[in-house]
């Protein structure tokens, strides 16, 4: 990659940075699928804010409800304190996605992002069942707070913890050990053998298609699997649904097409529809055993975000043309994928992953990964990689985006690939 003088910027910010090491230009303005450089130059967004703008940036009709909301002097900062767009937000989700699905949740908003609906997600299924341990799975990302990095698998991530992660066990994710064994077998062995040392968890946790851990999609029948076991031995089920949710795999949430129901939601990232923060965590009824404040946070009740929530249920959820429309690009996005394998067979192993429009291509070496996005960023397109190698290019377009945008963009990423693959 050419190189590129470093931002004055940079010397005051902390090395932490990571997304602006691969893309070391500053971004001015963004619409649609669409961002542009301080230079004036243009570059597809494949990446969608890591599944925050689903919608894409600046959906024009989202940021009038925003600007209106400001303009007005509507109320920016509410805690949980009664407003009128904390309660148009409730109804609308409650009439658009949760009542048509024949789901029954209480909401709850811990905070203002993914990985605070985690931890209350945790806490409280702990305190619904006086139990600590939780199931958690191979190659799983829930957050960067200790709770939720407890139940997650990255080995880096988990390092930065700087003490001992505890009261989790992980398992194999579907597919771990390529379907040589049986579904659930070691699980349910530890579940039923007294001798096995497990504490019988108080809830397991699961993501339906592992993002950052390299597109991994479980199947139907294993997510209906989990579900049936979780209920045998009174275990509960949480969904992180933060990334995959809010229409990323087609449906509003990634679970419908397995018809299980969770006991615990996980919501962020897309569920304001603008990119503002907000998170919810959906939970039972029967669960609901909070007392006032027992957990809480200053940032949970975000006007705008609760204003732009809403509009974007009722734009984009009022049918089922954004569903439709999601499978279809995905299907697209996957014939793609198949045929840039199927030219590589001969000399590479290249894996096709995802539901929707959460794709991945996983190429041998999270170095060749690496070379495919530095060389598609290059002509114009942000991708990012993801697995535990970086070894898998991870595609998260906004649900929006055009067909035309997203074959231009299929286009660079074809050729990044041919010269990885040939170099």
């Amino acid at each position: 990659m050419t190189a590129i003088a470093p931002l004055k910027s940079t010397s005051l910010e902390s090395e932490v940075r990571s997304y602006s090491r691969s893309w070391p230009v500053s971004f001015t303005h963004a619409k649609g699928s669409t961002l542009v450089a301080e230079d004036g130059r243009e570059y597809t967004d494949f990446f969608a804010g890591a599944g925050t703008l689903n919608y894409g940036h600046n959906h024009p009709e989202l940021k009038k409800v925003v600007i209106d909301h400001f303009l007005e002097d509507r109320v920016v900062h509410g805690l949980d304190m009664f407003t009128d767009v904390r309660s148009q937000f409730l109804e609308t989700f409650n009439d658009l996605i949760l009542s048509p699905r024949g789901l029954d949740y209480k909401v709850s908003f811990p905070g203002p992002g993914g990985t605070n609906a985690v931890e209350a997600a945790l806490k409280l299924a702990r305190k619904v069942t006086g139990r600590e341990s939780v199931v958690n799975f191979t190659n799983a990302f829930h957050g960067m707070t200790l709770g939720a990095l407890s139940v997650t698998g990255n080995s880096l991530k988990r390092g930065g913890a700087g003490i001992p992660l505890v009261h989790a066990t992980p398992m194999p994710f579907d597919d771990y050990f390529g379907q040589v064994v049986p579904d659930f077998m070691y699980l349910e062995r530890l579940l039923t053998d007294g001798g096995s040392g497990l504490n019988k968890p108080a809830a397991v946790i699961v993501e339906t298609v592992q993002g950052e851990g390299g597109i991994n999609a479980a199947r139907a029948e294993w997510l209906r699997g989990l579900a049936d076991l979780c209920k045998t031995h009174g275990i509960l089920l949480i969904v992180d649904d933060i990334q995959m949710g809010c229409g990323r795999t087609g449906g509003f949430f990634s679970f419908e097409e397995a018809g299980i129901t969770p006991d615990i939601v996980t919501l962020s990232k897309s569920i304001s529809g603008y990119g503002m923060p907000l998170a919810l965590t959906l939970l039972k009824p029967e669960l609901d055993i909070w007392e006032p404040g027992e957990h809480n946070g200053t940032f949970r009740g975000f006007g705008p975000a609760f204003a732009s929530g809403t509009k974007a249920f009722e734009l984009f959820w009022s049918d089922d043309e954004l569903e439709k429309s999601t499978i279809a690009k995905g299907a697209y996005v996957e014939s793609r994928f198949n045929r840039i394998a199927a030219r590589h067979a001969d000399q590479h192993e290249l894996i096709v992953k995802g539901r929707g429009l959460a794709r991945g291509l996983q190429l041998p070496t999270g170095e060749q990964a690496g070379k495919v996005t530095s060389r598609a960023f290059e002509e114009g397109l942000l991708v990012e990689t993801s697995g535990p190698s970086d070894e898998v290019v991870k595609l998260l377009p906004a649900l929006t985006i055009p067909d035309e945008q997203l074959r231009d963009g299929l286009d660079i990423l074809e050729k990044a690939v041919d010269e990885a693959l040939t170099a």
